[in-house]
């Protein structure tokens, strides 16, 4: 049974270092940055915007007042777990050292406590989300897999009585459905979630081009890049042919534009090669006999717009 708040009562927000579980006997020392390598395939982007040159101002005023976390990877040789802005902040100011907390960690330690650092964020684009939630539910499915250890903490306990899924939604204040969604995203090539990241591609409509063979999608951003943005019915119709039969991209791209909402499907007539031979020269060409047609279609219009130019409409 849930507990009411009291008027007046704050919502108590975990701080970082409540996150990522440092204890008071951890002290902070500091590292060179030339020591510090940014995490293998880290999801969140660290951009010279405006924040991060408010964060540059406060700790030109300030310093660092909460310490990086890295871990040990050999050699005197340190990996970012939580931290990429602040170092790339004192980089820009010209510092050498930042202060850290150094822990050992597994790989897998170190993907939780980094998703769980950032992921709080605000205003995290859709493919930052997507790698985040993708990494650590990864992670989350090695350690369940794992026989638990003592005194290893809450990661990797009770986790295989339940799909890692269902409690990263829990733990993250989504859906399942939308968890699974944003990893969905991770599906897509890198010019197709850039578009979803610009909004130029709705999110919707990008978890059902997920689902699609990586060829195709470059099709579709293609199309999508000279065209404008698609909707979600088209990919249905789209995914619907694929299970079809075979696709080319000039087929895609006819499906695509007759079913946009509100237009008509265009018709089309064809002749063959062997039924038009019969009205040319063997030794005519595909292209002397389109020009012939086309000529002939010309006189014919032009007769159909005299004739019809002496009635009275």
């Amino acid at each position: 049974m849930s507990t009411k708040m009291r008027p007046g009562q704050k919502i108590h927000l975990k701080s970082v270092e409540e996150l990522l579980g440092v204890s008071n006997e951890e002290s902070a020392m500091d590292i060179e940055i030339s020591k510090i390598r940014p995490f293998k395939d880290h999801p969140f982007k660290v951009v010279d915007d405006d924040k991060m040159q408010d964060l540059v101002e406060s700790i030109r005023v300030n310093g660092i007042l909460s310490p990086v976390l890295i871990r040990p990877i050999g050699n005197d040789i340190y990996e970012m777990v939580s931290g990429h802005r602040r170092m790339h902040a004192a980089s820009i100011l010209g510092m050498d050292c930042v202060p850290a907390i150094i822990r050992d960690m597994t790989d897998d330690e170190a993907v939780v406590k980094m998703v769980d650092a950032n992921i709080q964020r605000e205003e995290l684009l859709p493919s930052e989300k997507a790698f985040a939630y993708k990494m650590k539910m990864d992670a989350m499915k090695r350690q369940a897999g794992r026989p638990r250890k003592e005194n290893s903490g809450q990661i990797g306990q009770n986790l295989s009585g339940k799909f890692s899924r269902d409690i990263l939604a829990e733990e993250l204040g989504e859906s399942s459905q939308q968890v699974h969604r944003f990893i969905r995203l991770t599906e897509l090539i890198p010019e197709l979630l850039e578009y979803v990241d610009q909004k130029r591609l709705q999110f919707t409509v990008a978890v059902e081009i997920s689902y699609i063979d990586k060829e195709i999608q470059k099709w579709l951003y293609e199309y999508i890049r000279d065209n404008g943005a698609i909707k979600l019915n088209q990919v249905g119709i789209l995914r619907t042919q694929l299970q079809a039969g075979a696709m080319t991209e000039a087929k895609m791209i006819a499906l695509l534009n007759n079913s946009q909402p509100g237009k008509m499907p265009s018709s089309k007539v064809s002749f063959s090669e062997k039924k038009l031979r019969e009205y040319f020269p063997e030794d005519y060409s595909t292209s002397e006999m389109k020009s012939v047609i086309e000529k002939l279609l010309a006189e014919w219009k032009q007769r159909q717009d005299d004739e019809s130019g002496g009635e009275d409409w």
